[in-house]
């Protein structure tokens, strides 16, 4: 089978749909080495770590205006030229024009839920329902049951075809040796700096904790536009987009990860997390309640009293954060790349099967 694979979501240096973009056409090649996987943009992108040979990174350069308009002309004289079989859209889209089988991921409703989440999200709002609706995507991929549900209540969606296909952290993401013993104890947020990811709360939440201990909160991600930047404080290191290579030690490290995101699609961070071994602290969000099940500590989103409560248990409680650990591990264990490529190169038969009947 020949593959492509939207690349546009590796153009920007960090977030879930990159990590999702990368690890899966890395696993997917790596599982399935009588494929031809193809990464296809009309955007400039990077890859990152091991490439599979049979992984074929490839940008576009339109030879006229008309071949500028990516989803419609673009992609196809692209995968005309690659004799490609069939598109994963990546990233909420797929061609305009349904001249190959095509499976899109949509990793969240969040676009359609509240527009202060998105700033720049009216072109998916408008694009992704219409190539739901008229069948230009053949089958779908959610990344949790949660996801799928609200899928197909919302765009009136076949169930059979749409699939929920969890997710992973990359094989890298793992425990580290401690730190400085003599470093002040921290609680780690990690991810887009945005609206949707409720970080007043734990600003908040912080703030009442740390009149009794002396902890720090570091809060490692890209600020987004529409987030305004946070005043310098006492205790608070805003760290900014980290390296990959850093993320380990500052999940490993951390007394608490906090995740207080008002909605998900998955919540890889919280994965990332428990795969190293940190205690996690997120919201109760149905799709990080199935990702996490009762490994996490899970409090309601806005609750800042509730936050506090629980912060404050893990420092005082070695007992607890110790446990809260142990189960971080065992619960990320149940996750692989490797099991997700498997899932979905099942989608892409399927895919395949219904276009061509």
């Amino acid at each position: 089978m020949k593959i492509a694979l939207d690349a546009t979501p590796l153009s920007v240096s960090t977030g879930g749909v990159r990590r999702y973009t990368e690890e899966l056409a890395r696993a997917v090649a790596q599982e399935f080495p009588e494929d031809r996987c193809h990464l296809i943009s009309d955007q400039p992108f990077r890859f990152s770590g091991v490439k599979p040979r049979n992984l074929a990174l490839g940008t576009s350069h339109p030879q006229n205006a008309f071949e500028r308009r990516w989803w419609l002309v673009g992609v196809q004289r692209e995968m005309s030229r690659l004799g490609i079989d069939l598109f994963h859209g990546t990233d909420f889209s797929v061609p305009y024009l349904a001249l190959h089988p095509s499976v899109m991921t949509l990793h969240d409703l969040s676009p359609w839920m509240d527009a202060g989440w998105h700033h720049a999200a009216d072109r998916v709002r408008v694009r992704t329902p219409f190539l739901i609706r008229t069948g230009r995507a053949t089958m779908i991929i959610t990344p949790s049951e949660a996801v799928r549900q609200q899928a197909i209540e919302r765009f009136g969606i076949d169930p059979g075809r749409i699939v929920a296909i969890p997710e992973a952290a990359p094989c890298w993401m793992k425990p580290v040796e401690p730190g400085d013993s003599e470093a002040t104890p921290y609680f780690l947020y990690v991810g887009t700096l945005e609206p949707r990811k409720n970080i007043p709360t734990v600003l908040s939440a912080w703030r009442r904790v740390r009149e009794h201990h002396a902890v720090s909160l570091v809060l490692a991600g890209r600020r987004r536009s529409d987030f305004p930047a946070l005043p310098e404080e006492p205790g608070l290191r805003i760290l900014g987009e980290v390296p990959d290579s850093d993320l380990p030690g500052l999940f490993s490290n951390a007394v608490a990860v906090l995740y207080p995101s008002l909605y998900e699609g998955f919540g890889l961070p919280v994965l990332e997390a428990m795969s190293c071994g940190a205690a996690v602290v997120t919201s109760c969000d149905p799709a990080i309640l199935e990702v996490s099940a009762n490994a996490a500590i899970h409090v309601t989103a806005k609750d800042d009293a509730g936050w506090a409560a629980q912060m404050e248990a893990l420092l005082t409680h070695p007992e607890q954060l110790q446990y809260r650990r142990a189960q971080s591990l065992q619960r990320a264990a149940q996750f692989s790349w490797r099991h997700t490529a498997v899932l979905t190169r099942e989608v892409y038969v399927e895919a395949i099967r219904r276009f061509d009947r």
